[in-house]
């Protein structure tokens, strides 16, 4: 799923799950022809204080998925073509090591929908 900003111009988040049924596996980065930059994130927590920080490894295995949800990991979407709407779809390439890539059509939805966090 991918969350549209509130703002028109600031940054959108995707979530998912990644699973796999083979060796372990790699996420190296996610793409799309409908949005600018895709940056892998995670939240960590140190001291009571919670920040963003580059996804340090993005391995999963069968016995392992990788969750990327609000509050934790996650897509963060910038310069998103300011044409999409909530309902549409758009695709977003996996790209993994040692597989190939993956690419799906995720719904788009509007801040907030469906009771998800926002980023």
């Amino acid at each position: 799923m991918v969350t549209l900003p509130v703002l028109p111009g600031r940054p959108g988040a995707a979530y998912f799950v990644l699973r796999t049924n083979h060796d372990p596996t790699r996420l190296i980065g996610v793409g799309s022809p409908r949005i600018g930059r895709i940056e892998l994130h995670e939240t960590v927590t140190a001291n009571g204080v919670s920040r963003m920080m580059p996804l340090r490894d993005g391995t999963f295995a069968p016995d392992a998925p990788l969750a990327f949800e609000p509050g934790g990991r996650h897509a963060m979407l910038l310069e998103i073509d300011p044409s999409l709407r909530p309902g549409d779809r758009v695709p977003l390439t996996f790209t993994f090591d040692p597989a190939g890539p993956v690419t799906v059509e995720a719904p788009m939805r509007a801040a907030g929908d469906a009771g998800h966090a926002g980023h």
